[in-house]
């Protein structure tokens, strides 16, 4: 017959060490002072750790991958207009013709212009779209605003429908 095995737990009772020499050995986390940010609790002596209440409970997962910044649909606004005519003037960008600055804004990567500010100067823009009421402040102000669609192009036909001569 086989010899019944006793289990460890049972085998060791009232010995110190079960079987793991050195007091010093096999002590686990209590070796190191707990598992994580243990010991932080209330001590006599000790000097307590310093610890931050708002990190230190709880998950806190990981950070994500940040997102590029997305460009709203290249619109600009009347007041950047106006803001921005100086330099535009100095970089042959704008021109004055009979009192009104001529600026195409669809050669500068705009295509959308907004109402947002207010505007003295007359402009003659030129643009893909605009919003009612930075067209009807344009106008106020004594200017025009042209608008310019995208050329579409047109793709290939198939190769079936192409005569063979």
């Amino acid at each position: 017959m086989a010899k019944r095995k006793r289990k460890k737990c049972v085998k060791y009772r009232g010995q110190t060490t079960h079987g793991w020499g050195s007091m010093k050995k096999h002590r686990g986390a209590g070796n190191r002072g707990g598992r994580g940010m243990a010991g932080t609790g209330k001590r006599g002596d000790a000097k307590k750790p310093s610890i931050n209440v708002k990190t230190y409970f709880g998950k806190h997962g990981f950070k994500s991958v940040k997102k590029t910044k997305q460009r709203k649909q290249d619109s600009i606004n009347i007041a950047d207009l106006d803001r921005k005519l100086p330099r535009m003037i100095k970089n042959k960008i704008a021109e004055e013709k009979s009192g009104a600055y001529v600026i195409n804004l669809q050669k500068l990567g705009y295509a959308k212009l907004l109402g947002t500010g207010q505007t003295k100067k007359k402009y003659m823009l030129k643009i893909t779209s605009a919003s009612k009421t930075a067209i009807s402040k344009i106008e106020k102000a004594g200017g025009k605003v042209e608008f310019k669609t995208v050329k579409e192009v047109k793709p290939a036909a198939p190769a079936e429908e192409v005569k063979k001569e």
